[in-house]
This record gives structure tokens, sequence and C-alpha cells, in this order.
């Protein structure tokens, strides 16, 4: 039986009009200049509003050659839904303006019967946005090409789940078939985030920010999952999806393939001058084989 995860952020974080849709996401595309590459694996790109983030997100779908992938797992955090566990969806379809993306349901079944996952209800699947905000890209970036999604809600995981989830899923990194899509945005600083750690001698809030934000992307890009760990303890940086991307970095730890990660664009959604302000970090890598 046929059922479909409603696009349910269209028509309030990006517009539900295909056209202007469509065009929004060439234009953000063909403006990072960047070209496709076989060897782009994975993605780490961030999941606000369009107007926020999309310009940004760009800078890690533009890297997708869709040619030879058949299926893309996608890793979110869950902002919405208590699980200390990863969670599987049980719809058969994620619908997005730019068009259907159905889910691999071998794969989600495989995934099922490790007995480590439990499964999501269609209304906490389509109030989570962490991986709605990556599905249009996916689909206008493997527009002609027959993909299928596995969505994967990672909980708020301890240290071992997260290295548990990582040796379980690197088998998958090793098969050049699959893609990965790992959903984050980076530092919400501010009192309305309970967060507003500021090191002055970087000068204003908002350069303390990036400085903080710059020292956790370089030790992703090591691939470094206890560093990760480490860094995340030691300033408490509220990065909202620091469980995929600690999974991530499990996955790659684990499997064959030699795969570094490299990020590409950093933004911030305002620049923070004085306690009073917020504002939201986002940033985009691609991950390659090496070599």
């Amino acid at each position: 039986m046929e059922r479909v995860r409603r696009a349910a952020h269209a028509g309030s974080w990006y517009t539900d009009n295909a056209k202007e849709l469509d065009e929004d996401l060439d234009l953000w595309l063909q403006a990072t200049g960047l070209t496709k590459t076989p060897k782009c694996r994975a993605v780490i790109a961030p999941h606000a509003g369009y107007s926020y983030s999309g310009r940004c997100a760009a800078f890690a779908f533009g890297n997708i050659d869709p040619v030879g992938i058949e299926r893309v797992f996608l890793l979110g955090p869950s902002h919405h839904y208590y699980t200390p566990r990863c969670a599987l969806t049980r719809a058969t379809i994620y619908s997005t303006p730019l068009g259907d993306l159905p889910v691999d349901l071998e794969v989600n079944e495989e995934l099922k019967a490790t007995g480590k996952f439990e499964l999501m209800d269609l209304r906490a699947d389509e109030a989570e946005h962490s991986m709605e905000m990556h599905l249009p890209y996916l689909a206008k970036v493997f527009h002609g090409y027959p993909v299928k999604v596995v969505p994967i809600l990672v909980g708020a995981l301890s240290s071992e789940n997260e290295a548990m989830y990582g040796q379980l899923l690197a088998k998958y990194v090793d098969d050049p078939m699959n893609f990965f899509s790992v959903s984050s945005d980076f530092c919400h600083w501010g009192s309305r985030f309970s967060y507003t750690f500021y090191d002055k001698k970087h000068g204003p809030i908002y350069k303390s920010i990036e400085t903080l934000d710059h020292i956790g992307m370089e030790i992703i890009e090591t691939g470094d999952a206890d560093a990760f760990k480490h860094y995340l303890q030691q300033y408490d940086n509220t990065i909202c999806g620091r469980h995929p991307i600690s999974v991530f970095l499990h996955m790659l730890k684990n499997c064959s393939s030699k795969v570094k990660i490299g990020f590409l664009q950093y933004e911030q959604s305002s620049q923070c001058k004085s306690m009073r302000d917020s504002s939201v970090s986002y940033a985009s890598a691609a991950a390659k084989i090496d070599g």
C-alpha cells in the first residue's frame, strides 16, 4: 500500500510553486561554479528555510554527479520527536514539489531486520524538517535518474550508539551506488537558543561564532569522531546535526573506502553584534573518494 509523506514544509520553508523552486535551485547551483564529480559520495548540508540557507546548501548538492547512484541515505536530526535510537520511515514515497522520491523498501526492511531501529509514524515524519529540506535539491539533482531514498531520523544518541550505527551503516559506503545526505545547521547563537558563548579576543560576536564553527568544521574534516565529541564537550556548540555527523564519521572510520570531507561554504543568518542578537550558522561540505 502506498503511503506518501507529504512535503509538509512546502509553502512556508520554501516555495511550493514547482517552477519558482526549480528556478531558485538552478540559480543557486549555477552560482557555486562547482563541477559535478563521481568522486562525491556524500554531503553535509544545512536545513533551514531556503531564504536563509538555500544558497549555502547549493555548495553541497552542486558536487553530485547522479550517474550510477541508485539510492540516497538521508541522515537528519530529530527536532520534535525524542528517541535515543535511529528511526526509519513508514512511508513508501517522499513527495516534493519537483517530483516524488520513492523509499527503498528493500534496504528499509534490511535495516529494520537488525532490530536496532524504531519506526516513526507519519505525523512525526512530516513534522520533521531536517531531511525534507534536502529533498527538493535531491529531486533536482537526480531528475531523470531512478534514485530511491533511505531516510534515517537520528535521535539523541549516546556516543556508544553513534559508534554502533556507524559500524552498522559503514558497509553501505563501500557500494558506489549509494550516496549520503547528512543534514545539519551549525551554531545557534543567542539567548533564545540558550547559547551565548563569546570569546572577545576574536572581535565582534559574529567573528567569535565563526571561529567556533570553523574549529568544529576542521575537526569534522579530519574524520575523527572522538575529536568531534571532545570539541562538543568543550564548547557545547549548538550544532543540531551533531549526532548524524558523528554517525557519519563512524561510518567513514569503519568502511574500506577512503573518503575525505571538505567544507566549501560557510554563512550566518545574520551578524550578531550585541548580546540581544541571535543567528544560525550554515556550512556545506562534500565528502569525496580520496585519491
